[in-house]
């Protein structure tokens, strides 16, 4: 843990120096009013994505293709939150701006970061380019290209990225959220998805490609453009489907996320649906998902977890939506990062949503597998999410769960919960807080075992995830 702590400090000077504040490595670094009436004994403690072999995260570093967001402003922070997978953007109109001349010198200085701090990378295509009429936009919603001499502009656009990065990068994103534009009818995303992977899939055979990355996380919609790739036999162009689908309670999604995997399942045995971009603003916003809702850093913090966990529940690799809030031009500021940023891109702030997503990403890794047959069951007053995991190696149990009845507030006043849990072998059980990262002891009397199953007496839960697991799990 010596080798973690001086990781967190000099990640947090990084950031200082760039000008941003330093990240907090203290037991204190997330707090909240929570008070669940047991005796605490510890505190997560944060491991770095050079500490962990993967997960089943990928956290959000998009817009510098835009220019809404500066990679060096936040990049210090990325190590110290322990996602090592991230999304990038690449950006077309910022890359060839002259005819025919690429400079790829801004992405080339990302990625090599990025590949220096250890991480794997997730590179989307991007969006159009205007300096060839009928080239597409370069923003949101902007259209494909549709002139002959903008469609052949991207293809070549398409070949010197992947040629580029060769070797550098294996996974690949389609077009971002094509099905906002209303013009790109189903079968026009199939083809446009088609004719990039096919460039991307002769230049690195090994390429493990994202498709549609689609905005919403309509089944009907899914089943439109699986069907529209059948047709023409590249559904095995793809290693993944990516979907985003806001909601303001994360738990309400879920009937989608299985009917959209039983949509695939109909056309691929060996393709996965993906979340690829979620995220949950810190305050009021009046423009992109989520806005016009009083949110705050506590419901942004829950928000967040509940999205991770639901997902990796619900065997969905997931995105954390974003690192760092960026200014769209035109807009607005975009408040769903980690980070706080000001108007001209500086972080000024440590959300947060930021340490508990570091506490999740602290304990949920490769190393656990999660259990699925009926291993858990809650009774309380509410609705709940549940799931439980084991230890590859050791066993070691661990069991999460939250109140899932509605959209994340600002209250942390708990409910009990009766929790049975089945062939699950607790011997020193600890409850955690996965917002805070603080670790309690869970009281012997409240403990019954009886054969395969025990039973965990007056569980505080509420619309956060906890924990209950076993300490040598959470206090290493």
């Amino acid at each position: 843990m010596k080798q973690m702590g001086m990781m967190v400090l000099a990640a947090g000077l990084a950031g200082f120096a760039a000008g941003g504040p330093a990240i907090d490595a203290s037991a204190e670094r997330a707090r909240t009013p929570l008070d669940p009436g047991l005796k605490q004994i510890g505190t997560i403690r944060p491991r770095g994505a050079d500490q962990t072999a993967g997960s089943n995260w990928t956290l959000g570093c998009e817009t510098l293709d835009r220019d809404f967001a500066i990679w060096d402003a936040y990049k210090a922070y990325i190590v110290p939150l322990g996602i090592k997978t991230i999304r990038l953007q690449g950006g077309w109109a910022k890359t060839e701006k002259a005819k025919g001349v690429y400079d790829f010198a801004w992405l080339d200085a990302v990625i090599d970061d990025a590949r220096g701090m250890g991480l794997n990378i997730l590179l989307e295509t991007g969006y159009g380019n205007p300096v060839y009429p009928g080239g597409g936009g370069f923003d949101l919603a902007g259209g494909f290209p549709t002139s002959e001499k903008g469609l052949a502009a991207w293809d070549r656009w398409v070949e010197a990225m992947a040629t580029r990065y060769a070797g550098k990068v294996r996974d690949w994103a389609m077009w971002n959220e094509p099905d906002i534009n209303k013009q790109h009818k189903p079968a026009d995303i199939a083809a446009f998805n088609i004719r990039t992977a096919e460039i991307i899939k002769r230049i690195i055979p090994d390429a493990r490609i994202a498709g549609l990355s689609l905005a919403s996380s309509n089944p009907k919609l899914l089943d439109q453009c699986l069907g529209a790739l059948a047709e023409k036999g590249k559904v095995d162009l793809f290693h993944w489907f990516i979907y985003h689908g806001y909601e303001f309670n994360p738990d309400s999604s879920y009937p989608k996320v299985e009917a959209l995997k039983a949509t695939l399942a109909k056309y691929s045995k060996t393709a996965r649906m993906r979340q690829g971009e979620n995220g949950c603003p810190s305050e009021t916003a009046t423009r992109f998902a989520l806005s016009n809702h009083p949110w705050t850093e506590y419901s942004q913090a829950k928000w967040d977890l509940r999205r991770m966990l639901g997902d990796l529940g619900h065997d969905v690799e997931s995105a954390v939506f974003t690192i760092c809030d960026f200014n769209h031009t035109g807009r607005e500021i975009n408040r769903k990062g980690l980070l706080h940023a000001t108007a001209d891109k500086r972080v000024d702030g440590i959300k947060l949503a930021y340490y508990a997503v570091q506490n999740t990403a602290a304990v949920f890794d490769n190393t656990l597998a999660r259990v699925t047959v009926p291993a858990v069951s809650v009774m309380a007053d509410t609705s709940s999410a549940c799931f439980a995991y084991r230890h590859v190696k050791s066993g070691s149990p661990l069991v999460v769960l939250w109140d899932n009845s509605g959209t994340p507030d600002d209250a942390f006043v708990t409910r009990p919960a009766q929790v049975t849990v089945k062939d699950l072998a607790f011997q020193e059980p600890v409850w955690v807080d996965l917002v805070t990262g603080r670790v309690y002891a869970w009281p012997a009397d409240r403990m019954v075992k009886a054969g395969a199953f025990t039973l965990f007496k007056d569980v505080p839960f509420y619309d956060a995830p906890v924990l209950i697991a076993e300490k040598a799990l959470i206090l290493k």
